[in-house]
């Protein structure tokens, strides 16, 4: 009997999905994670909500922002402080301006007032770039306080330790610490240098003369204005970092804090789509050169920005960006160092609420009407800025303008008056001026440039 070839039998093919549907599968799964991902990514500042993070605004937010002024728990009368403002632009000295306000820690007002160049209509705006000048000195104070508070540094270690260039008379950068230079209190007579550096010296070369000026006081014991000695602070950033100051403070506050606009170049400035010129004169004077000296100390007065980027930097300084600035390097930047009686009497104007003053780590520390209060003001050729905050009741103000008056100087003491639901005074020399409904700056120098 003939054997029967054997038949070849395949085997069973396991119960499941076929090849074509196993790799649609995929190809929906990787969709999926795709918008996943984009759903959940980080936020540009810009496209930010303003309700998923402590600190910022959208644009979307900036176009109804009106709608924040009327939240339950507001004290501050915004349509009154406008019109106040408009009654300041209106002065003769004024040029441009831009203020910023936040209130229970959410930024409530950012507004532009007059022109960026004098005999122009180019409106200043929330997006118009100004200098900071002095109040770029919190900048150096956090980021110092920020490496300290990571452990690579101490701020009662020497300064020599970490400027190569600091040399003090008789030798005492071996003993003057970090946080003395931070403080002001290195024991130079104030603004030591100034001069030459806005005679073009180089900065560095001009921290290792300082070697050959006499002590006023020993380190730490009394208070002097400094801008040379305090740009020391870029040494000791770039010796820990590794990296140039200006890249050490973008990466590590600046950028995760979404302030987009803020830099420390005359290029950063000059070639914004919007910025003030600045002026010296009033109202019909022309534009002034933007000199170059104090960007040559960053840490000192370099910094430019928006009022928007500003009133976010004010609001990190309030503890709403723990991830950026913990409480303990806060604290560490905003507690007393050094009395300044001269500044009390700088400020007399305000003495009737004002009643102690002294300067952390590039803040200043105030009494007024018996509330703790925060800031700094600053002001190089052209420029002046301010800032205030109440760290308690997370509530402040910024502001920018672009001519030398002082007058705006009263501004942060009108808008702490209203928080504090005090008696209002005319700070701002503006009564009886004000349309219907619709102090000194800190200089960076003592020249003509000068920044406080």
């Amino acid at each position: 009997m003939r054997k029967l070839p054997k038949r070849k039998v395949s085997k069973p093919r396991p119960a499941g999905v076929s090849k074509p549907l196993v790799g649609g599968l995929v190809l929906v799964l990787l969709l999926l994670c795709l918008v996943l991902w984009v759903a959940t990514r980080p936020a540009r500042q810009e496209e930010a909500s303003g309700a998923d993070s402590a600190v910022g605004i959208s644009n979307q937010q900036i176009a109804r922002i009106e709608e924040r002024q009327q939240a339950a728990d507001s004290v501050i009368d915004y349509a009154r402080l406008d019109r106040r403002l408009q009654a300041l632009i209106a002065e003769d000295q004024m040029i441009g301006m831009a203020v910023g306000i936040v209130e229970n820690g959410q930024i409530r007002f950012l507004k532009g007032y007059g022109v960026t160049t004098a005999g122009t209509t180019d409106p200043v705006g929330v997006g118009t770039l100004f200098r900071w000048a002095s109040v770029s000195k919190g900048v150096a104070g956090d980021m110092v306080s920020k490496l300290a508070d990571e452990g690579k540094l101490s701020v009662y270690e020497p300064i020599g330790k970490y400027s190569p260039w600091m040399r003090l008379p008789g030798g005492i950068e071996q003993r003057a610490t970090v946080a003395d230079m931070l403080s002001h209190s290195l024991g130079l007579a104030g603004h030591a240098y100034d001069n030459k550096l806005e005679e073009g010296a180089d900065p560095r070369m001009l921290r290792g003369a300082l070697s050959s000026l006499n002590l006023i006081c020993a380190p730490g014991q009394c208070h002097a204005y400094q801008n040379v000695a305090y740009d020391g602070a870029s040494d000791v950033v770039e010796k820990v970092t590794g990296t140039p100051y200006q890249q050490a403070v973008r990466d590590r506050l600046f950028r995760p804090l979404g302030m987009t606009s803020a830099n420390m170049s005359r290029d950063g400035l000059v070639t914004a789509a919007s910025w003030a010129r600045p002026h010296v004169g009033g109202k019909h004077s022309k534009p002034v050169e933007v000199t170059e000296p104090y960007y040559r100390v960053p840490s000192a007065g370099g910094v430019n920005s928006t009022i928007k980027d500003l009133a976010i930097w004010m609001q990190a300084q309030m503890g709403l960006a723990p991830n950026v600035l913990t409480p303990r390097a806060l604290e560490a930047v905003q507690s007393p160092r050094v009395s300044t009686p001269g500044e009390l009497g700088r400020m007399r104007k305000f003495r009737e609420r004002l009643k102690t003053a002294s300067y952390g780590m590039g803040w200043r520390i105030y009494d007024y009407a018996g509330h703790k209060v925060v800031g700094h003001r600053g002001g190089v050729r052209g420029y002046r800025s301010l800032v205030m905050f109440d760290p308690a009741l997370k509530s402040g103000v910024v502001a920018l303008w672009n001519s030398s008056t002082n007058q705006p100087g009263g501004l942060e003491f009108e808008v702490m008056d209203m928080l504090y639901r005090l008696e209002p005074r005319d700070w701002l020399g503006v009564d009886g001026r004000e349309t219907p409904a619709q102090p000194a700056p800190e200089a960076v120098g003592n020249g003509a440039q000068g920044a406080d």
